[in-house]
């Protein structure tokens, strides 16, 4: 695919990046109302015979950069999803009566979120699209939206809980993944269903990446914690690409925490967990988000890298309809089960098919309406969308266990007990 020179959308749409980058804090947890069940939208676009040859969906994937270990999480969801549509002869379209196989295109944006723009305005200018997928990483979504807003395309992305760019009022916009105010509230939430009072740990460490993400869920945990009864001892900040984390790690071993915070990235994370290692703090829970999502962990630690928890949005052995096909072809072309990542990319497609199906028409518009009230179950199992394109979806917990990462919450789909405390480091 040719990709354009930048135009002056490029300039806006980091600017958008910016301001949001800058905006406050949310104040308040949404709480996640069911969208009703999807019956029937109108079909428009009168009654054509001649059906295009294929439905276009259009993607830009970080397949390079600092967002390649998810943009190859996600690239085979989407690919399998498609191929397994296709393969059925593609989505039924009313207005054409016909099914109509779909084609995804995409382009590797290097985790830059200019070349990202450039890429979905020129696959709007080539294709005749009719929806995107989304790539991964905050600020690449925090662009993204804004040309799927700007182009009047529907968009579902995967890989970001930044909850904020759903609070910019976009219209074409939706995530069926986990948001910042889920995370924040459902750690508290599992620690009091699964362990009786005075097992707790209720002395909580907050360790916050200085990124648009980092502050949003290290306060939504300030709050949270107070509501759940747990008491935070030290909330420390960090930038991106710090080496020396013994004085965060010190002060909350002179607090007391016993349970700790924190969504490195996967540096930063085994960087961390070293020091805290070396300098013999190991909390008796830890919540290590994004770090921890993939082999990669345990494969750099070893044993350190053992009883640590993590929300990685979805986990390959969830008892919902069409998960074990998906880990079959994944286990086929990688020898491993499905990644965190490849579930939800793989509902992305399933959410647009059954909204063109629903819809009857290839407009866009209808379509998007047609998003807005999904009501199904997919391979990461029931989904529907509030008002401001966040998804009302499960989130799982998952923890590391003797290199393994088993599916710990909830409760009725869990593949393993979770073990409490951890001990410490040199009893792993």
């Amino acid at each position: 695919m040719k990709v354009k020179p930048a135009s002056l959308l490029v300039i806006v749409i980091l600017m958008n990046v910016i301001v949001a980058s800058c905006a406050p804090a949310p104040t308040a947890t949404p709480q996640p109302t069911k969208a009703p069940a999807a019956t029937k939208a109108p079909v428009t676009g009168g009654s054509s015979t001649t059906a295009p040859e294929f439905i276009e969906i259009g993607a830009s994937i970080p397949l390079t950069g600092k967002y390649a270990s998810l943009g190859t999480m996600i690239k085979p969801g989407y690919e399998y999803a498609i191929a397994d549509i296709n393969a059925q002869g593609g989505v039924y379209v009313k207005q054409y009566d016909k099914k109509i196989p779909l084609r995804l295109t995409y382009s590797d944006d290097g985790s830059d979120p200019a070349k990202e723009v450039e890429i979905m305005d020129s696959l709007f200018a080539e294709k005749n699209l009719t929806a995107y997928l989304g790539g991964a990483g905050s600020d690449m979504h925090i662009a993204a939206a804004a040309v799927a807003e700007n182009n009047q395309v529907p968009y579902c992305g995967v890989a970001f809980s930044l909850w904020k760019v759903h609070q910019q009022g976009y219209r074409y916009l939706f995530s069926p993944f986990p948001k910042s105010p889920a995370d924040a509230k459902d750690v508290f939430t599992f620690l009091n269903e699964v362990l009786p009072e005075g097992e707790r740990p209720t002395k909580v460490a907050i360790f916050s990446e200085t990124t648009d993400w980092g502050n949003e869920l290290g306060s939504l945990w300030e709050r949270e914690a107070v509501t759940h009864g747990f008491e935070i001892v030290v909330h420390e900040d960090y930038a991106p690409g710090t080496k020396d984390f013994s004085d965060l790690i010190q002060k909350a071993k002179a607090a007391g925490a016993e349970a700790l915070l924190a969504l490195p990235n996967f540096p930063d994370g085994t960087t961390l967990f070293n020091q805290m290692s070396e300098l013999g703090w190991a909390p008796k829970y830890s919540l290590i988000i994004r770090a921890a999502d993939n082999v990669t962990w345990v494969e750099t630690l070893g044993k350190t890298g053992d009883y640590i928890a993590n929300f990685p949005g979805w986990h390959h052995a969830l008892k919902f309809p069409g998960v074990e096909a998906l880990n079959e072809k994944y286990q086929a072309e990688f020898g491993r089960p499905a990644e965190p990542l490849t579930g939800p990319a793989y509902a992305c497609v399933q959410i647009f098919a059954n909204a063109i199906e629903l819809a009857g028409t290839l407009d866009r518009q209808v379509i998007r309406d047609a998003v807005s009230i999904t009501s199904m179950t997919t391979v990461i199992g029931p989904v529907s969308f509030n008002p401001d394109g966040t998804g009302y979806v499960l989130n799982p917990m998952v923890q590391w266990q003797n290199g393994k990462l088993e599916l710990i919450w909830p409760l009725d789909q869990a593949t393993a007990p979770f073990l409490y405390p951890a001990p410490p480091f040199d009893q792993r």
